[in-house]
């Protein structure tokens, strides 16, 4: 009676799975038989290929247009060395099984450093993938996956319709991903899983639609990611779910508690990072909700720390740029235009530099907020916003201790600056002009202590209302919005 229970329980279980198989996966393995017609009639080479691996060392050219395997090919760098699988004719490699197209297993224990190699861990370097698109054709298939490789190169490769693009795991050194397009995959395009990971470069590359992130560092101990070069967009659900995704997010919450798991050491650097809010602007539903394009999720125990945003175009997400919990960040000399609603979100941080940044919605009505909440010893400074649609402080600062705003020009906008609960805190060299009659330049209440400013310009209604606020006039007037005061 028992063992019949158990077996109607795993059918339903099992039934249940299959019911609930995720839509889009479904629909890419839709997409996969109409791009290959009959895909499914092509012979199985799984068998072939993997003989051909072992046959030749690891090293194999694909040269058909099109292979269907059903399940990973295997590279286990152990028995073959140094390996690769290469195309000079544009083959296509469709997985119709769940797991990697393309499984690499390695054996390095160490670190990069030279005396932590064997040699049989130098006769395993620099697998080599390049010049083949790789097609998922079931929900669960992923495209390649590297275990303990050293100086593996992804290069040229397009893989699309797959759960995960290229999903790194356990350990790895000195991983190159260079001119790929990592396209509308249901999972991640680019996934380093609680992976140990030191230096990674990212170049070059087009990482879009992939709708659980495009680049994701989640847990793991992971120093010296550089993401340079690239297009990176939409990637979080194409429609109006809520959602923690982003284009790039890095990611240790989900280990609180563990010391042991920790990032550092990032530059993303010259990339488009975009979509998707509400571009057009053609209706007003926000497209994955939460969305965001560069997002730190650090935690309080080892926070994300050492990180540069530099040179990048950002727009269109829910909030473009999300910091929590991270140290010594800096973001410098990037666009940012369209956000939904906010521009840039840092909260319990420390050490966070925003200097000579451009904010502005562009040809979009966007409240484009900055936000500081629970940070220290950070800077937002030499930058400009102009016409952020926001009536509650186009940047506010709360709960905050000893920042610095300086340099900047808030033009247009709805409202200036809102100070609350914050500390030994200076603005400085800031100019705010064109704020709605109704609204404020600056609002500093109570709540603050020990606010100092010098040389700013304010033409419209100010509040500096502060415990041991250091203005040199009277107490303002506070009910006229035609209230006009330049600080010096």
């Amino acid at each position: 009676m028992l063992n019949s229970y158990a077996a109607l329980i795993c059918t339903i279980i099992t039934l249940t799975l299959v019911t609930l198989a995720p839509e889009r996966s479904q629909a890419q393995w839709q997409k996969t038989a109409e791009q290959v017609a009959n895909f499914d009639s092509l012979p199985d080479a799984t068998d072939k290929l993997q003989s051909l691996i072992e046959n030749q060392k690891g090293v194999i050219v694909l040269t058909e247009k099109y292979y269907r395997i059903s399940r990973p090919l295997t590279l286990r760098l152990d028995q073959h060395g140094a390996a690769s699988i290469t195309s000079t004719t544009g083959s296509t490699l469709i997985m119709t099984g769940p797991g990697p197209a393309i499984s690499v297993q390695g054996n390095h224990t160490g670190t990069a450093a030279p005396t932590s190699f064997s040699a049989k861990t130098w006769n395993e370097r620099m697998p080599t993938f390049a010049g083949f698109e790789i097609l998922g054709g079931h929900p669960q298939s992923d495209g390649i996956n590297l275990q303990q490789t050293v100086g593996a190169m992804i290069k040229g490769m397009s893989i699309r319709w797959c759960h995960h693009g290229i999903h790194l795991t356990t350990r790895n050194r000195n991983v190159i991903v260079s001119n790929c397009h990592l396209y509308e995959n249901s999972g991640v395009g680019l996934y380093l899983d609680d992976v140990n990971l030191h230096q990674i470069n990212v170049s070059n590359s087009h990482i879009s639609y992939n709708r659980g992130g495009g680049l994701v560092v989640r847990d793991g101990n992971v120093r010296n990611l550089q993401v340079t070069g690239c297009d990176i967009e939409g990637n979080m659900p194409d429609d109006t779910t809520e959602t923690k995704t982003a284009n790039i997010w890095i990611d240790v919450s989900g280990s609180a508690r563990d010391a042991s798991k920790s990032i550092a050491e990032i530059a993303i650097t010259g990339n488009t990072i975009q979509h998707s809010a509400n571009y057009g602007g053609k209706n007003d539903k926000t497209i994955a909700p939460g969305g965001a394009n560069i997002r730190l999720s650090g935690k309080e125990i080892y926070p994300i720390n050492s990180v540069t945003i530099t040179g990048n175009v950002l727009s269109d997400t829910s909030t473009l740029v999300e910091i929590r919990h991270s140290h010594d960040v800096t973001v410098t000399g990037n666009t940012f235009f369209a956000p939904m609603p906010n521009n840039l979100t840092i909260a319990h941080s420390q050490r966070v530099v925003v200097s000579s940044n451009t904010f502005n919605p562009r040809q979009f009505v966007r409240p484009g907020i900055i936000r500081f909440t629970h940070c220290t010893d950070c800077i937002l400074a030499n930058a400009t916003l102009y016409q952020l649609a926001t009536d509650r402080g186009a940047v506010r600062l709360s709960e905050c201790s000893g920042c610095l705003l300086s340099g900047l020009i808030i033009s247009e906008c709805n409202s200036g600056m809102l100070i609350n609960k914050t500390n030994n805190t200076t603005i400085s060299n800031c100019r705010v002009s064109g704020t709605q009659e109704d609204s404020f330049d600056v609002l500093i209440d109570q709540s603050n202590t020990n606010i100092k400013m010098q040389g700013n310009s304010f033409s419209g209604f100010t509040v500096i209302d502060a415990a041991s606020a250091e203005t040199p006039n009277s107490p303002l007037d506070r009910t006229s919005p035609d209230h006009h005061q330049s600080v010096p």
